[in-house]
């Protein structure tokens, strides 16, 4: 029912109800993980990891637990809460982590923040190429939902990357976050398919499921498939109707198309 395409779930798509919970509707609709962003509020790791084991589907995705990458005092702490992280995924067997960078530093020229997010993330790399884990720094609209973040357009992020220089240093490329900031969408994607390794989706305006706004999710899931991309797609977003009869609208208007 997916067409080869790897969807995931957020947390918060089941308001209320925990992350076992998600797991299982995620497996009841035919679709491969959960993103859970706090990790550490998950309680006994071992003990959740024997439940997704039981269950058939797990975690594909959590946050760093510190997100600063601008400023260098912020930089121990960062690397501090990043060793935690990939200790966690080694236990719940989560192949990547998810990083914002932090909002723009006032008075701080551009160019030295950025050359200060390029440093840590070369001190990031070693140990998640040690880990075998994805590090993926996601740009976010600074006009809408994040104003003042520092990271915003694909472009800069994909030169980043470029300078970092590490195979587990990647990008999220948020559809919705690009949408609002950039457009171009498609063309961009394409562009950046090398250094992207986790897509999120959702319409615009709203951030709500696809399908419920300006966004033509067809041809956008046709172009990312088109490129060889084999990686997680998550529905990241709000839900205009129940999410059970939201999902089944998704799949039937949007993947049986592609």
């Amino acid at each position: 029912m997916t067409m080869g395409i790897n969807i995931s779930l957020c947390i918060g798509a089941y308001p209320g109800k925990d992350a076992l919970y998600h797991l299982e509707k995620i497996k009841e609709h035919g679709f491969h993980g959960l993103e859970y962003y706090s990790w550490w509020q998950l309680g006994d790791l071992r003990a959740f990891a024997k439940e997704q084991e039981r269950i058939g589907v797990g975690l594909i995705g959590t946050c760093t637990k510190h997100f600063n990458l601008v400023d260098p005092n912020e930089r121990e702490l960062y690397l501090t809460g990043l060793q935690e992280t990939i200790e966690a995924c080694h236990v719940l067997n989560i192949p990547s982590i998810i990083s914002q960078t932090g909002n723009d530093r006032a008075g701080v020229p551009r160019e030295v923040q950025r050359q200060a997010m390029i440093e840590t993330l070369k001190q990031c790399a070693p140990l998640l190429e040690k880990a075998g884990v994805v590090l993926e720094l996601e740009p976010l609209n600074g006009l809408v939902d994040h104003q003042g973040h520092f990271l915003q357009r694909s472009d800069e992020a994909a030169s980043i990357i470029d300078e970092v220089g590490s195979p587990c240093v990647k990008i999220v490329f948020d559809v919705y976050h690009q949408q609002i900031t950039e457009g171009n969408v498609i063309r961009n994607l394409r562009s950046y398919i090398d250094r992207i390794h986790h897509f999120h989706i959702a319409d615009n305006p709203g951030r709500t499921e696809p399908g419920t706004g300006e966004l033509n999710y067809v041809n956008i899931l046709k172009a990312i498939k088109d490129t060889g991309y084999d990686g997680y797609i998550g529905l990241e977003c709000g839900y205009t109707i129940d999410t059970d009869a939201a999902i089944e609208r998704f799949k039937a208007d949007i993947l049986s198309k592609l």
